[in-house]
């Protein structure tokens, strides 16, 4: 791959290298800063580390070598036990995808990816994107189970990034939280970014990017409430960081704030967290595209343990 370089962009002016290496070609923070730790990075002929922060009028060179994947790091193409398509035609696909599946590869993820699993039950999806995302439009967790559409055409992944881009996308989650939010009913519009001392997790800060929850608790139990979520932004954890924010962590979720011995009690590994259903404008025909889910097992015996006999 070829050197790109350019002018500092408008929008890229005071970030960090890392964070704007993400922004600008579309792949992860981590990479970016594997990129500036590699030397790939220069600004004003000027090599540059992850933390530096972009000038308006410099110019910036990124050696894009670094981001062709090394085969050993790059998880076998394998099919993916559990994840089901729900819906496709030529343009794009949506998937149920389980807990434990990453979006797409990544640095230090050995596991398996919605990616490689279309991959190797003979789906081909759009090749727009970065090298290890392409047709990737969107993402869970890998700890968050539930609906996730990828492009296979090329007018479908400009179309769905757009769609996203100007929020038109309905994103629907489920999630069961620890207690009884007040009001039952409400919006969190709270900024979300790094946590400042701990970069591995996010937070509700101040110079954070705008984020914004819509939540309705669906019903009630002695210590839990399942609560349906409306996302307007996607943030990474967004939901996760909110509900903690609030004093009302996803149940197991214990990064963010959840009782560890409710966790064990339910047997949970990971946050009661779903994304239940999916609903935009088909990109190329126009047309409503809905995709609908149901709780995994794991979330499924959680809740039913938590509302008891009935």
């Amino acid at each position: 791959m070829s050197t790109r370089a350019m002018p500092v962009p408008d929008g890229l002016v005071g970030e960090r290298v890392d964070a704007a290496l993400s922004r600008l070609l579309g792949v992860s923070r981590t990479r970016g800063a594997e990129l500036a730790a590699a030397g790939a990075v220069q600004v004003d002929g000027r090599t540059v580390g992850k933390s530096d922060r972009l000038a308006a009028g410099a110019w910036l060179e990124v050696d894009l070598a670094g981001l062709d994947p090394d085969p050993a790091d790059v998880p076998p193409v394998e099919p993916v036990p559990g994840m089901r398509v729900v819906l496709e035609d030529e343009h794009l696909v949506v998937v149920d995808k389980p807990v434990g599946v990453a979006a797409h590869p990544s640095p230090g993820w050995t596991g398996p990816t919605v990616v490689g699993g279309l991959e190797a039950a003979g789906y081909r999806v759009s090749t727009s994107g970065a090298a290890e995302r392409q047709g990737v439009v969107h993402r869970l967790d890998v700890g968050t189970s539930g609906l996730m559409v990828v492009a296979k055409s090329e007018a479908a992944y400009t179309g769905l990034k757009r769609a996203f881009k100007e929020r038109t996308v309905e994103k629907i989650y489920h999630a069961v939280v620890q207690g009884h939010p007040e009001p039952t009913t409400g919006t969190v519009d709270a900024p979300i970014g790094r946590h400042p001392g701990q970069d591995w997790r996010f937070a509700v800060v101040a110079d954070g990017k705008p984020s914004v929850t819509h939540y309705e608790v669906l019903e009630m139990v002695p210590s839990a409430s399942l609560v349906e979520v409306h996302l307007e932004t996607g943030r990474t954890h967004q939901i996760r960081v909110h509900m903690s924010a609030l004093r009302h962590p996803c149940v197991g979720d214990v990064t963010y704030g959840a009782d560890p011995v409710l966790a064990r009690r339910l047997r949970l590994e990971r946050q009661w967290l779903h994304a239940m259903r999916l609903a935009f404008e088909h990109p190329v025909t126009g047309g409503r595209v809905e995709a609908r889910s149901t709780y995994p097992p794991d979330l499924d015996a959680a809740w039913e343990t938590l509302r008891g006999p009935r």
